[in-house]
């Protein structure tokens, strides 16, 4: 978002102050509601395999289809609010997330839910980015630092409910709905947000004229796609040629996407992503590091409920508990480092990355030596939650402070889709590695999920490196960033 696209926008008429409370609570709900159905399905998962008969693959992909959707269009999603007021296009994908969600809840096969996942996670990238672009145009100085705090708790709070609501509903099994009431029950939180949201969200004043990159958002999508669905579909199809051959293209398509951003950006107007600033040290190390962080954050949730309840027989209650540790201790590390010095902060990306690389390992030794202590799980797992908090509220911070104040709004669009894509290639690398290895009983299962939290644990050290390689102090200055990037923003 250029500047004078960001001073055409905050000419939007604002809510007077008896107003705010209700405008921020509506506004949260879009956050709220895209984290909560980011995990809710993840303990589903078994039920829905006994209902519909949904394979493993089929089942990856109730997941990964709605991240990966998610995640490609979140910057078209924040452009649209950009081009079309942020008020609509809360208001449409509010609406749109509700349909969807009854869609799936009455889903009659695994295809149709598939599709409905799809559409749902369409919808979650045009509310989800409006909310911040809300934030920023409605509130200042002290407020706003609330407002983005807050903003924070529900996220945190949305991963929490998702992972124990969904386990309540699915044991409850409320009049016979089995999996479909985690779905069902999105319909009148929507539809109550959207009458909230038509009273109290300010009307949208005088919109920035800019064209949609429609290049850009039809070449990243399609990288990102040719790239997640072999690798959630290739094991169960046999890895027959088409699959290969999608992922040979991967590259390339996404080669291509750079190329377009580069050539807009040459012609004087609005990519999706400004290349240049993104392709420094500070910022592609950060998201190097993001995306593989939080890749193994998603692939957990999946192969966890997988192992709790199909591998031990556990119920889909108790397999939403037992990662309440996780979400929590990742909310609170937010605020430890808000509190850290200013001279320890650049090493917190790197530290919360070891934490969690140690906390992998660690939950694969008790495996691995024939055991699995509930308690001593509970408290690796908030050891996890505690090092990718730190990484995560370190690193979103290092970004916004490694590139000039008004290229924010871009690097929080682009963070945010690349932990969502981390999400989606997360959960088919790793669900294909932990289908893979069989799952058949107790103990095969225990040997699969030792083995993949090996894997998240190389991953999380890898993550590490990355990190390191962002924040370390020979990393370029903001001042360099702001003398290369300043011929090359557009308006």
């Amino acid at each position: 978002m250029g500047m004078t696209a960001l001073a055409t926008l905050r000419r939007t008429r604002t809510p007077d102050a008896a107003g705010k409370a209700w405008m921020l609570g509506v506004l949260l709900v879009g956050p709220f509601l895209a984290q909560a159905d980011a995990t809710i399905a993840n303990v589903a998962t078994p039920s829905i395999h006994a209902d519909l008969g949904a394979s493993g693959a089929a089942l990856e992909l109730v997941i990964g289809g709605y991240l990966v959707t998610f995640a490609v269009l979140l910057i078209t999603g924040a452009r649209l609010g950009q081009t079309h007021g942020y008020r609509r296009v809360f208001l449409a994908g509010l609406a749109a997330f509700g349909a969807a969600s009854l869609a799936c809840g009455l889903a009659p096969d695994p295809t149709v839910l598939v599709v409905a996942r799809v559409l749902q996670g369409t919808a979650a990238a045009l509310m989800f980015p409006q909310t911040l672009t809300g934030i920023q145009l409605n509130f200042a100085g002290a407020e706003r630092m609330r407002a983005i705090g807050l903003y924070a708790v529900a996220l945190s709070v949305g991963a929490v409910v998702g992972q124990v609501l969904g386990g309540v509903l699915v044991s409850a099994n409320i009049a016979g709905s089995q999996w479909r009431a985690i779905f069902l029950v999105n319909v009148p939180v929507a539809a109550i947000a959207v009458a909230a949201g038509l009273r109290h969200l300010p009307m949208d004043g005088r919109r920035a004229k800019r064209r949609m990159d429609l290049a850009g958002a039809a070449t990243l999508s399609a990288s990102a796609l040719l790239i997640v669905v072999p690798m959630v579909l290739g094991r169960a199809e046999g890895w027959p040629a088409w699959a290969w051959l999608c992922l040979a293209a991967g590259g390339p398509t996404f080669g291509v996407f750079l190329a377009v951003q580069r050539r807009v950006a040459a012609r004087g107007g609005a990519p999706l992503v400004n290349v240049d600033v993104l392709a420094r040290r500070a910022v592609g190390w950060a998201l190097l590091a993001l995306l593989i962080a939080t890749g193994t954050y998603y692939a957990m949730l999946f192969t966890l409920a997988q192992y709790l309840q199909d591998g031990l027989g556990r119920s889909a209650l108790v397999s939403g508990l037992t990662l309440v540790p996780w979400v929590a201790a990742f909310g609170a590390a937010g605020q430890l480092v808000r509190r850290l010095p200013a001279r320890h902060v650049a090493l917190a990306p790197p530290a919360g990355c070891l934490l969690l690389s140690t906390a992998y390992a660690a939950i694969s030794a008790m495996l691995f030596s024939g055991h699995h202590w509930q308690g001593l799980l509970i408290l690796l797992l908030a050891a996890c939650g505690l090092g990718l908090g730190t990484n995560f509220s370190a690193l979103i911070a290092h970004l916004t402070n490694a590139v000039p104040p008004g290229y924010a709004p871009d690097i929080s669009g682009v963070s945010s889709t690349t932990a969502a894509i981390g999400g989606a290639i997360g959960v088919a690398a790793f669900g294909t590695l932990y289908f893979g290895l069989g799952h058949g009983d107790a103990g095969a299962a225990t040997h699969a999920f030792a083995v993949v939290t090996a894997a998240f644990a190389l991953a999380a050290l890898v993550a590490a490196g990355a990190a390191w390689q962002a924040t370390s102090p020979s990393a370029p200055p903001v001042a360099e960033l702001v003398a290369d990037a300043g011929g090359h923003r557009s308006g």
